[in-house]
């Protein structure tokens, strides 16, 4: 039995719990950790859906997966340094609750 379908339903699982962070909490930090914790869902999809069989694998997912963490990382480092500039600028590193007015 093959493995890819354990693989393909984690990371559909990590992506789904990185998606309700990212709508659900307020935390800036917070939520970069959830656009990463997505990536490393959508990454593991892609490796999980380029098993091609028993031996065989695709090396163009794997490429790409690579080439994803190499931009994970320079968002992440760009998002990061937004993110102290505001906090330094604001004093704070939430977002504003809505309001009432606003809905």
């Amino acid at each position: 039995m093959s493995s890819a379908p354990l693989y393909a339903a984690a990371g559909v699982a990590l992506f789904l719990i990185g998606l309700h962070a990212l709508v659900w909490q307020r935390h800036l930090v917070r939520k970069i950790i959830a656009v990463n914790v997505m990536g490393s869902g959508a990454s593991l999809l892609l490796v999980a859906l380029g098993h091609a069989g028993p031996g065989a694998t695709d090396p163009v997912p794997q490429a790409m997966v690579i080439t994803g963490i190499v931009v994970a990382v320079s968002a992440t480092g760009l998002a990061l340094s937004l993110t102290l500039r505001l906090a330094r600028a604001s004093g704070q590193v939430e977002l504003p609750r809505p309001r009432d007015d606003d809905r």
